[in-house]
């Protein structure tokens, strides 16, 4: 993983997601997706998609990218809508990875300032507050 995120943001250079997916020819539409989902991810005629829920703020709305940026490089060809309905696959081990992608891309070019909380460090680098605990 480390490795993938780092060969993105040199190729790219940014640790911009909306960027990174644009460059990837990811397509990003916003739309009402509901309660409980912020984002998806899905493939259809060979062209890519990256769907975030339009009530989201910023914050979210470039963790989510991230997040479903981070199922397009780890998890090719696979649906969580597929996993659901046709395997027994533990899709939580999914999504934890997407989430790690997720901050390990956000931080990937932003150092902790010397005295600086880590949580102020998080915030900065766009990492929603109920997500601090996957920063490793």
């Amino acid at each position: 993983m480390d490795s993938t995120i780092h060969k993105l943001v040199q190729k790219f250079k940014t640790n911009n997601p909306f960027e990174i997916a644009n460059e990837l020819n990811i397509l990003i539409r916003y739309a009402e997706l509901g309660e409980g989902t912020r984002g998806l991810y899905y493939r259809k005629l060979r062209r890519r998609f990256i769907v975030i829920d339009n009530g989201l703020n910023e914050i979210w709305q470039t963790f989510v990218c991230a997040h479903e940026l981070g199922h397009d490089r780890l998890h090719p060809g696979l649906s969580q809508f597929w996993i659901d309905e046709h395997t027994f696959f533990n899709v939580g081990k999914f999504e934890r990875q997407a989430n790690t992608f997720a901050v390990k891309l956000l931080t990937h070019m932003i150092k902790q300032e010397q005295e600086e909380p880590l949580e102020h460090y998080l915030l900065r680098c766009g990492i929603p507050k109920e997500l601090h605990k996957i920063y490793k």
